[in-house]
């Protein structure tokens, strides 16, 4: 059966997340919703992450096995109109022919996040959904210094919810960075595989650094304490958009060589 990569974007803000549910519309449900009216197979979507509810995403991967070989211009071509058609907010960006040995999942060697803050005093409408607004002038730079100590290879119990599926709470984080662009303070991470709400994690930590209420050594001492009741506030979902994930490039000698960010 041909598998199909599907680069995918979504405003998550009328979804409950990304996974399939009994309750609650799902972005993977739009879209095995579409699959099945575009060919009339019923299938279940792997995917590269499975985004909460009213997080974003730039470029989501999913990957999906169908019976006939389409075009992958047909297979984007028909299953964004069918999503318009039923008023998602999710659209096919690219389909590509894979393997059949890629997985979504399994496959993904690096996952790009994006936190963004509108920090200003007045309210943001056109950010409502979009990004944290948060009121209180906020230290970009106190914030990216502290956000140095929480790079390397950790035990992340602290920065980890308390319902996250993973069998360890050791990652390693490759990079965590914040800057400011005018009113906007983005905090982005990158790392093979992060814990659950680990980056909401962060993101609320470092704005208690920003505002003055913590400093770099109190990020420290939160990380080492292995104790969710350490971390800061989670910040909320809207703020956070999955923005790249990346795979091994295969050479033509048949070599993986790991795909650029």
């Amino acid at each position: 059966m041909p598998r199909y990569k599907l680069t995918i974007e979504y405003d998550g803000t009328p979804y409950s997340g990304w996974q399939r549910q009994e309750n609650g519309h799902t972005v993977q449900a739009a879209i095995e919703l579409a699959i099945f009216k575009f060919c009339g197979e019923t299938i279940s979507l792997g995917a590269a992450g499975r985004t909460d509810s009213g997080v974003h995403a730039l470029a989501q991967v999913a990957h999906v096995d169908l019976t006939k070989d389409w075009s992958s211009a047909k297979v984007r071509e028909a299953l964004n109109a069918h999503l318009v058609i039923a008023g998602e907010t999710v659209g096919i960006i690219n389909v590509e022919r894979v393997s059949e040995h890629f997985d979504a999942r399994f496959s993904a060697i690096g996952r790009h996040y994006l936190y963004r803050i509108i920090n200003r005093r007045p309210p943001a409408p056109l950010e409502a959904y979009r990004a944290w607004w948060v009121k209180k002038p906020l230290d970009a730079e106190a914030m990216h210094e502290a956000a140095q100590r929480l790079i390397g290879t950790h035990d992340f119990t602290t920065f980890r919810a308390t319902q996250c599926q993973s069998k360890s709470p050791v990652k390693s984080l490759d990079s965590l960075g914040v800057v400011r662009k005018g009113e906007i303070i983005e905090i982005r991470a990158s790392a093979r595989s992060f814990l659950h709400n680990q980056i909401r994690s962060f993101a609320g930590t470092l704005n208690e650094v920003g505002c003055g209420r913590w400093n770099a050594d109190d990020v420290s001492a939160a990380l080492a304490a292995r104790d969710r009741k350490a971390c800061g506030p989670v910040a909320p979902p809207y703020g956070l958009y999955l923005t790249q994930v990346d795979y091994p490039i295969v050479t033509g000698s048949g070599r993986e060589m790991p795909s650029m960010p």
